[in-house]
């Protein structure tokens, strides 16, 4: 495993961004928030996936000077137009609209079609903590899920992230698929060449499967449960209101219509809206009690948790994001693992577009 500073990859990446023709803004917000995934330990969702989302604009999939607009609001509801840009970007435009209607208003609610993916979701819900706001933020994806007794894939995995500010302690982040597993850990485990833990995956026949490279043979990811006696109809129906929120009411893409990450595959020929879809929410926590008083409960009810009694061979027990937060101290300070594999991909990547990158 080799070890890259944050600095280099985010020089890396900035300039990467810069060669498809994004704005200097656009391009340092982009690497803010695909880098923040590395940051987290969330190394699925960082520069590994930088190379697909070129492969997307040289199939002119991605627009790299969109115009991001507001198609229609009320005083605490819009609609953002994400102009085919990347998802990077144009989910912070969208977060931010949320949060000054928000300012205004108590709450604010955004959807967004005609965008593309957008990272972590929890980068997206974090932005209302420094409000004293109550950030949520959803996004749906390429379908790889079947949903509950099927074998088709009409859902993404479908990302939830909720963040919640407390007063001494850190944010509660709670960022998850609606998924057992995200494709994302599917393609590292692709690359390190181990098999899939029982419950992520079926194959073309609805059975479950260990093989990490299942989806490329017909299989599907399964939603959070595994399997309809654990639970996965649950998980099913969080994947679907997630569906329903960012691309039923934005006017995007939903189901099987999805557009598919991966640039070797095209879009649906028949689409029911635009690109992609994502929904975000943010709530003035002083729209129902004093935001001090909120906080320090939320002190409260965190600590109340760290002390819980834990199982054997467990010191704690975990509250939503304290291991990301920890992961962005360590990698910040000592920096950042990245695959082998991934590596050669900047690589190549670097060679392609005429940006030197090297190990540290």
């Amino acid at each position: 495993m080799n070890v890259l500073s944050y600095q280099k990859l985010y020089q890396f990446t900035f300039e990467v961004f810069i060669k498809i023709g994004c704005s200097e803004a656009h391009a340092h917000l982009a690497t803010k928030v695909l880098l923040s995934a590395d940051l987290r330990g969330i190394d699925s969702h960082g520069v590994a996936r930088l190379s697909g989302y070129i492969r997307l604009w040289e199939a002119g999939r991605i627009n790299a000077n969109p115009n991001i607009q507001i198609e229609y609001e009320t005083p605490s509801t819009a609609v953002v137009n994400g102009d085919g840009g990347l998802g990077l970007v144009v989910a912070p435009f969208a977060m931010q609209v949320a949060i000054e209607k928000a300012k205004q208003f108590g709450t604010g609610w955004v959807s967004v079609n005609h965008s593309n993916h957008f990272g972590i979701a929890g980068y997206h819900a974090m932005m209302a903590l420094e409000n004293d706001m109550i950030g949520m933020a959803m996004t749906n994806a390429s379908p790889l899920v079947a949903p509950t007794f099927s074998t088709e894939r009409l859902l993404g995995t479908n990302p939830i992230a909720v963040a919640v500010p407390a007063k001494n302690q850190p944010p509660f982040v709670a960022d998850m698929a609606t998924t057992t597993a995200a494709n994302g850990k599917l393609e590292i485990l692709q690359r390190k060449g181990l098999d899939a833990p029982t419950g992520w995956i079926q194959n073309k026949d609805g059975l479950s499967s260990t093989n990490p490279h299942e989806l490329k043979d017909g299989g599907a990811l399964i939603p959070l449960g595994s399997d309809y006696e654990h639970g996965s109809h649950k998980g099913y129906a969080l994947g679907s209101i997630v569906d329903i929120f960012s691309a039923v009411l934005s006017g995007a893409n939903y189901g099987p219509w999805v557009p598919p990450f991966v640039a070797f595959l095209q879009p649906p020929a028949d689409p029911v809206g635009k690109g992609i879809g994502h929904f975000f929410g943010a709530m003035r926590v002083d729209a129902f009690r004093p935001a001090d008083e909120f906080k320090s409960h939320m002190d409260n009810w965190i600590s109340r948790f760290r002390k819980a009694k834990t199982v054997a061979g467990k010191e704690n027990v975990l509250i939503p994001g304290d291991p990301e937060r920890e992961a962005e101290i360590i990698r910040l300070k000592n920096g950042i693992p990245v695959n082998e594999k991934v590596l050669e991909d900047l690589t190549q990547l670097g060679q392609k577009m005429n940006i030197n990158f090297k190990k540290d």
